[in-house]
């Protein structure tokens, strides 16, 4: 009886397990982790790379496990709560896979040349915006690029040991938290929205970004098409495979090409 009691959500876990979340509610399970990042980034990651001489990147990669992982055992938890252990089934949704594979391949191929191609085009959005409204931000370390330079001034051996080390992290596992987070728990909660859904889901994934704010129009541009067609489809496998791919796609081609002295 004890253990049946145990596995029937009630307040704080019944709230976050329903169908709908709040507008309120929404907004603030995609934009606390954001904050929670830079805090850890400024009190944790930056002086600790600082006082090992390595680059602010792998500051930024610690201050994202230390938030992400909790966040992903914390959707771990709320299956215990559920289901009776640890499992992932009634928390994330988007789950049944119900594209063909292959129609999912050719969709997921497409969904990451366009996150690459874009997110190459948009550098000058992000300059624009970077130059003109966010010069004052502490932790930004931007080249003429518009983006973060956050491998720059080190060693060879030092930024391609940190590439090495971050690529499973930055390239895969934590693009993968974010995916499971963002498109298999929040995203389904907020469906009542309609075709809003995604654009919201997408407008606040990229302001959760609070470490590159200066990116925000260029990341909602070349993230949206991947978060609708999941959302259309209630298919996650869509948002993963571009997200991750791309990320991951991105981080080894790098790695090579410094591995190699190519860049």
């Amino acid at each position: 009886m004890r253990a049946c009691e145990d596995t029937r959500p009630n307040g704080i876990v019944a709230r976050l397990l329903g169908g709908r979340h709040s507008l309120p509610l929404s907004v603030a399970l995609h934009l606390v982790p954001g904050a929670l990042i830079v805090a850890v980034y400024l009190l944790i990651g930056e002086p600790f790379v600082e006082a090992i001489g390595y680059p602010t990147f792998a500051g930024w990669a610690i201050a994202l496990c230390v938030v992400l992982v909790p966040v992903q055992l914390g959707l771990l938890w709320l299956g215990r709560q559920h289901n009776g252990r640890f499992s992932l089934r009634g928390v994330l949704h988007y789950t049944d896979k119900p594209v063909p594979r292959g129609k999912l391949v050719a969709m997921v191929i497409g969904l990451i040349v366009w996150m690459v191609v874009l997110g190459f085009a948009t550098t000058p959005v992000n300059t624009f915006f970077f130059e003109n409204f966010f010069t004052w931000v502490p932790y930004a370390n931007p080249g003429g690029s518009g983006n973060n330079t956050y491998l720059n001034g080190y060693s060879h051996s030092i930024t391609l040991t940190t590439m090495v080390i971050c690529l499973p992290l930055t390239g895969i596992s934590l693009p993968l938290i974010e995916e499971l987070y963002f498109r298999g728990f929040l995203l389904p909660r907020i469906a009542h929205l309609g075709g809003w859904a995604p654009v919201l889901s997408t407008v606040l994934f990229s302001l959760y970004h609070f470490w590159s704010p200066w990116g925000f129009v260029s990341r909602v541009i070349f993230t949206f098409p991947g978060f609708w067609f999941a959302w259309r489809n209630k298919d996650i496998r869509l948002s993963i495979g571009m997200h991750v791919g791309a990320t991951s796609i991105l981080a080894t081609l790098g790695t090579i090409a410094l591995a190699l002295n190519l860049i």
